[in-house]
């Protein structure tokens, strides 16, 4: 067993660097050689290496005229697969159990392995859904993540010497005799370093691997739009869904590029707790070749061993839920392969990420879209949800909504209490599929890397407990953005959520703050600092008048209340009979109570709420112009709605 490596202290001087920079513009503060390398780096990928990129175009006109190499491919495709359907097929006939024959097993992971990269992704992709494989074949796949076979260590070694620029030798003092690991687009050597006697893993990829990988993306793509145009029921863009695939495999074969993902990644999830992410030594690193530092651990879906290490396999994926979701929701930069030969449990109980090589964004107006479908698929509006989904670009604005909105809430009804076994993204995926062919929907090509994400951590999710609610662990995230995120989108989110009909809606609020406690790094204090403030802006004035006949209902009822039982102690206890009791508040009233109630209630109990502090935030606050104002109005109103009552009791009297 490997003892875990500590990184030099020059490593960890780095991280802190960025980490105390906040990390959301930062650029990694590398030595200055390692800077120089790096630049040189980049510069070789956008100028001499252009073909680096994808060009779906100039894929399309190289096999243009290269027919007989197409159609060869198509066939090497389809004559296994056909076989061994057809093989499933007469066993099924003989009255065999397919699901739990371990020779065939074997044959699809063979197959998927001699079809090439393309199709060990498809494989890789179905090894983390044990709602949907067999468990004697989801044993076979998940060999698919790192135990494929290699290629020669001549090979690699020739690719170390001319993407470095010398013998693997002279660079390292030690690396081990076979690879330790073989993946889809390369495999991977432990090695110390020469220079400095650091232990890091070196990733070599595999020869030929572009030209395996253009051909099949150029049928599929050919498939796309024929399937595109000759279907009328497909309305989605294939076409486009295939190109950002292709864009995001391209960029995987980059490793310059996968090493600049890895930066960006550290700084900008590198500070959540118990989430590790390696370092990338770009002296080593070029094209076909990447050095980073070697991480000690184990999958996260080895549950045994992680427990004998005494460390909560469930709180690991917690951790990655929530690491996603900050991915997803807040910087739009995400890892769009997190299956579990790249997420492993480090021996000191973090989570670590690997392979950056797929990556992509989600842009400012699609994640506070997603936020907001959220908000409204746990609070049942589907009305919203359906202009939701305009907003995000899978309905067109002139489609008539008003027959998707109660198909939506067929769909989504029981979402918010399921478990991902019952109800989980797959199935809601599926069945929104299933609306997609009656309704003019339109699958826009950023969500498709987001439902792979999101449903391969779901798979780790499924395989660690089954009874792992994705809604119950993503909505305090979301709860929190919504009441402590500036943005003018969110507000007018928040705004939506609190008030119905002009009503203010106590009772969603009080929700929100609940389930806001429970976020990792929620702070109540912050939070309600950030509340005031908004509610003293100019973009607070809608709910800050609305909050004035709430305050004076509140008021009001608290008063009746107590003017209520001071008159019913009068003519109860002591005999005044000739006091007429005051009528309580009514039941509406008394609800807005307890709602106020419960409020003020969470935030004492919120762990970091300080009391002292919200008061001297909310003294600053008064201050403010738009405030005072709030006061005169509310006080003017509290004096009218005094006034009315005591005209209208002495003319009941009179």
């Amino acid at each position: 067993m490997n003892i875990k490596t500590v990184p030099p202290k020059s490593t960890l001087k780095e991280r802190k660097l960025v980490l105390a920079d906040k990390v959301d513009s930062t650029i990694v503060k590398l030595p200055a050689l390692q800077a120089d390398r790096k630049s040189r780096l980049l510069e070789a990928t956008t100028s001499e290496h252009l073909g680096l990129r994808y060009n779906p175009l100039g894929i399309a006109a190289h096999y243009r005229k290269r027919p007989v190499q197409v159609w060869q491919r198509i066939f090497t495709v389809l004559a296994p697969v056909i076989s061994f359907a057809l093989g499933l097929w007469w066993d099924i006939k003989l009255g065999k159990n397919v699901k739990a024959d371990h020779r065939r097993a074997v044959q699809l992971r063979i197959l998927l392995t001699n079809l090439g990269p393309a199709y060990i992704k498809i494989g890789q992709a179905l090894s983390t859904r044990p709602d949907l494989v067999p468990p004697v074949y989801l044993e076979e796949l998940t060999q698919l993540q790192d135990k494929l076979p290699p290629f020669s260590n001549e090979l690699a070694y020739q690719f170390i010497e001319e993407e470095l620029g010398a013998p693997p030798q002279d660079i390292y003092t030690e690396l081990t005799p076979e690879p330790i690991a073989a993946a889809s687009l390369g495999q991977v050597y432990k090695a110390k370093l020469k220079s400095t006697g650091e232990q890091v893993a070196v990733k070599v990829q595999r020869p030929d691997l572009r030209e395996r990988i253009t051909i099949d993306l150029y049928i599929l793509r050919r498939l796309s739009a024929w399937g595109q145009k000759a279907m009328k029921q497909v309305r989605s863009d294939l076409v486009g869904i295939l190109d950002e695939l292709g864009e995001r495999i391209f960029e995987e074969m980059d490793y310059v590029n996968e090493g600049e993902n890895a930066e960006r990644f550290f700084q900008l999830y590198g500070h959540l707790k118990d989430v590790y992410v390696p370092k990338i030594y770009w002296e080593y690193t070029n094209r076909r070749v990447l050095t980073m530092e070697w991480i000690n651990g184990i999958k996260l879906t080895q549950v045994e061993e992680i427990a004998a290490l005494g460390i909560d396999a469930r709180y690991l994926v917690e951790v990655g839920v929530q690491c996603s979701l900050r991915q997803l929701l807040e910087h739009g930069f995400f890892h769009a392969d997190p299956h579990p030969g790249n997420l492993l449990a480090t021996y000191d109980g973090k989570l670590a990420y690997l392979d950056f090589g797929m990556m992509s964004e989600v842009q400012p107006q699609q994640r506070y879209g997603l936020i907001e479908a959220i908000v409204h698929v746990v609070n049942r509006d589907f009305d919203a949800l359906a202009h939701d989904y305009v907003k995000l670009d899978f309905l067109t604005p002139d489609v008539d909504l008003t027959p998707i909105i109660p198909a939506f809430a067929n769909v989504f009804a029981d979402a918010q209490g399921a478990s991902v076994a019952d109800l989980n993204i797959k199935t809601i995926t599926d069945d929104l599929s299933s609306l997609m062919y009656e309704y003019p929907f339109r699958v826009p090509p950023y969500y498709a890397l987001i439902i792979r994400s999101l449903v391969t951590l779901e798979g780790i999710a499924i395989y660690i407990d089954p009874n792992f609610k994705v809604l119950s662990e993503a909505y305090p995230y979301v709860s929190k953005r919504l009441l402590t995120d500036p943005s003018p989108e969110l507000r007018a989110s928040l705004k939506d959520l609190l008030f119905k009909d002009g009503r203010f809606r106590w009772n969603r609020l009080e929700n929100l703050l609940k389930n806001a406690r429970n976020s990792q790094d929620y702070n109540s204090s912050e939070a309600l600092d950030q509340g005031l403030e908004f509610l003293a802006s100019e973009r607070g004035a809608f709910i800050r008048t609305k909050l004035v006949d709430e305050l004076f209902k509140g008021l009001d009822a608290l008063g009746r209340n107590l003017l209520h039982n001071f008159t019913y102690v009068l003519r109860e206890r002591v005999g005044v009979t000739a006091i007429t009791e005051t009528p309580s508040a009514s039941i509406e009233e008394q609800q807005t109570l307890e709602h106020i109630q419960n409020i003020i209630k969470i935030l004492q109990e919120g762990g970091n709420f300080d009391l002292s502090k919200a008061i001297e935030g909310i003294s600053k606050t008064i201050v403010n112009p738009n405030v005072q104002l709030l006061g005169q109005q509310i006080a003017s109103q509290i004096s009218q709605k005094a006034v009315a009552r005591m005209l209208r009791e002495l003319l009941v009297k009179q």
